[in-house]
């Protein structure tokens, strides 16, 4: 593994750690993504679930995090030429060697932003002007926060106007120097434009907002006159635009005033501060360098521990993690943050909250993932990742685009799509599935269950517990209306599911039930059922984080045979080896059904994925307007009469399931027999398939087969045309 991971530009030491994790060869969308990644551009991911997105993302972010900390602890910047150190090269731009901490500065110089929120971040021209004449300047408010541009020295502190040697106007209305703040002119905001004007001839200095003159603000004090004046700004959480003249100017100055860009070589100086190598102070501790947002606690345990592996082989300088989720000690958290982090991985929540006070800052940060980002959008997270993504600076501070990664299994969401036009900077497709898939390594069927035709329910002594929706209605054993035929189903998906564990000899299967009172009811029936023949746990939400983590472990260790879940464990947890799913419910998505399958079939092993569909409607749950989501409610009314209930129509979710995949489900009888076809008799469910292997080629790979195609063609052609020439020959002697 090391030498292939070698290949795609990963530091051995990462190598080495994903070799002693006994992984085989890279998987496709580690061998699309990594280079990407490490190339530096944004990128989509779009593959099936166990392709290996989190090693995909998180091995070349973790090279690079390191990377920029092993530059800092050696007193590394970015290098310049010693020409361009010594002249500045031929542009006026923002100082990328003369700012603070905070202070990102594109790659052309002209865009500054600082997203620390507590914090003012300053930084100065990479020239100045001396001597005589009259200059200009703009700068546009790009982006809403707090900002003061103007002039300075190099005597002066990069907080502008805080000092004698400072001159500047912030967007409150206000002038300032040495510390004084007095009205002038008004304040300025988003999109506006402020004119800075040093008159040196006059020793004045005054500002114009959307070319509107002001009027004078300072006359220049005697003893700085000869002193040498660089344009400036500071920032808290805000981002301008700098025009120094090289383009025309949105109003121009009038013809006393020349830019900045136009001033005559014997009146600029190149700035103190160039020396090829960048200043940068110590980053705060709690600002780290990556943010991992993941939709539950469990996948974000699993990324976090995936880069600590990772990581194992990595030293002077170490990377530091966090694990940011619910239900753990917040001062712990904070203790983490206050030593130092790299590297966050966290949950929506509990991260919106060390964000919102402060606790966690973002101005450092470069890389922003959304794991499973659909998941994210479907449980409202899309206001909260625009917040975010609006505090992070879309420029890093050494002068590096802000990056950002999306991947899930299922990217062709129209709120992903969107997400990714309005956020991300000419994303790469990894697109290794097309729409939505399933893995050719799950056999996947469904059984329809009709209470009907099956009629057991009337005479079952012991039955699974039921939800209790139907305690108001009028059912009956005999009786033939819906709501009887619907608790009939609720009754019979229980003994289906012993049904399929027993046919199917499962030692081991994850269960999907639609709400946490059905996991809870299958969790008893089971455990009343067999003790140890059907041992099992519980994971959902209401389950303490503790509970849940333990019994995750549980299952993955074979401690209990069976796991029994709602769509929180259907994205992204890594069970290895799993043989079988049983979907005892239809997901209320389509999408989701594929990340519930997709927990087996993974990593070449051939799984197991059956799902038991009601042939009528079924009345369930459904608190969406609940004031208290669920706990404690008795309301069985439907939605429509002010109730918290629904009928759940699971014939029509089969038909937009077979409609979003394009496929029809393969069907089985009630006795639960998967007929024998390329899956049963070949391989055993939970072990690889034989003659396992990437069944993705890359770009050349892929094109061969054309290519080799058209070259036959051409050859024929030209063997044709010559043999009919040859004819022709013949044929005229």
């Amino acid at each position: 593994m090391a030498a292939p991971m070698a290949e795609m530009g990963v530091m051995s030491e990462i190598g080495q750690a994903v070799e002693e994790m006994d992984w085989t060869l890279p998987t496709d969308v580690q061998s699309e993504a990594i280079p990407m990644i490490l190339g530096g551009g944004d990128v989509l991911m779009a593959a099936e679930t166990g392709s290996g997105k989190t090693g995909a993302f998180c091995l070349p972010i973790m090279q690079i995090v390191y990377e920029t900390l092993k530059d800092q602890e050696e007193g590394k910047g970015r290098k310049v030429s010693s020409k361009t150190a010594a002249s500045g090269g031929s542009n006026w731009k923002m100082n990328m060697h003369d700012r603070g901490d905070a202070m990102a500065i594109g790659p052309e110089g002209l865009l500054c932003q600082a997203r620390d929120q507590q914090k003012w971040h300053g930084t100065r021209s990479n020239k100045a002007i001396t001597q005589q004449g009259r200059y200009y300047f703009e700068a546009t408010v790009t982006d809403e926060g707090l900002c003061r541009v103007g002039w300075a020295t190099d005597k002066a502190t990069l907080d502008l106007g805080t000092d004698k040697f400072g001159f500047g106007f912030g967007g409150t209305g206000k002038k300032s120097w040495g510390r004084q703040f007095d009205s002038y002119g008004e304040p300025y905001g988003m999109n506006d434009t402020v004119g800075c004007y040093l008159d040196i001839d006059n020793a004045e200095m005054r500002w114009s907002k959307n070319g509107v003159d002001l009027g004078k603000a300072y006359d220049i004090p005697p003893h700085l006159r000869s002193e040498k004046f660089y344009a400036a700004v500071t920032l808290k959480n805000a981002e301008m635009e700098f025009n120094f003249g090289k383009t025309p100017f949105k109003f121009p100055p009038g013809k006393n005033f020349v830019g900045l860009a136009q001033a005559p070589s014997q009146c600029v100086v190149q700035s103190r501060i160039s020396s090829g190598v960048a200043v940068s102070a110590k980053p705060a501790p709690n600002a780290p360098q990556a943010i991992i947002i993941e939709p539950s606690r469990e996948l974000a345990e699993q990324t976090f521990t995936q880069i600590q592996k990772f990581k194992v082989h990595l030293s002077n300088p170490t990377i530091r993690e966090l694990l940011i989720i619910g239900g753990v000690n917040v001062k712990d958290q904070l203790d983490v943050l206050q030593r130092g982090v790299d590297i966050v991985v966290g949950t929506p929540g509990r991260l919106e909250d060390l964000i919102s006070t402060g606790k966690l800052l973002l101005h450092q940060v470069r890389f922003f993932v959304l794991d499973e980002c659909d998941g994210l959008l479907s449980q409202g997270y899309s206001d909260l990742i625009n917040r975010l993504h609006q505090q992070i600076p879309k420029v890093t501070n050494d002068g590096k685009r802000l990056q950002m990664v999306v991947c899930s299994a299922t990217l062709h969401s129209f709120d992903v799509k969107k997400m990714a036009e309005r956020l991300m900077y000419f994303p790469t497709w990894i697109d290794l599935k097309g729409q939505d898939a399933v893995p050719e390594t799950v056999h996947h069927v469904v059984c329809r269950i009709d209470p009907t035709q099956d009629t057991r329910w009337k005479n079952l002594q012991r039955h699974v517990a039921t939800d209790g929706v139907h305690q108001n209605d009028n059912i009956s054993a005999n009786g033939t209306s819906q709501e009887t035929y619907s608790e009939a189903v609720k009754k019979l998906k229980g003994e289906y599911l012993i049904k399929a564990l027993e046919e199917h000899k499962m030692d081991q299967a994850l269960i999907f039930c639609r709400t946490k009172l059905d996991c809870d009811n299958m969790e008893k029936y089971l455990l009343q059922k067999g003790g140890r023949n059907f041992s099992c746990v519980c994971l959902h939400g209401d389950r303490k984080p503790q509970e849940r983590k333990a019994n995750l472990q549980k299952f993955k260790d074979k401690g209990v045979k069976y796991l029994i879940c709602t769509d929180v464990a259907a994205r992204g947890i890594d069970v290895g080896g799993l043989q079988c799913v049983i979907n005892v419910t239809l997901p209320d998505e389509k999408q989701n059904y594929i990340h519930r399958i997709g927990r087996v079939g993974r990593a070449d092993r051939m799984g197991l994925a059956i799902s038991f569909v009601s042939t009528v409607k079924e009345k369930v749950w459904y608190h969406s307007n609940c004031n208290n989501r669920g706990r404690g409610c008795y309301n069985t009314s439907l939605t429509d009469h002010g109730g918290c209930c629904v009928w759940y129509d699971e014939p029509k979710l089969l038909l937009d399931i077979q409609e979003h995949l394009d496929i029809t489900i393969e069907t089985v009888e009630p006795d639960l027999k998967v007929p024998i076809n390329e899956f049963d008799g070949k391989v055993i469910y939970g072990n690889k398939r034989k003659n396992a292997g990437s069944s993705y080629q890359g770009h050349v790979d892929s094109l061969a087969p054309a290519v080799k195609e058209l070259a036959d063609l051409e050859k024929r052609a030209q063997t044709s045309f010559i043999d009919l020439k040859n004819n022709k020959r013949f044929m005229t002697r």
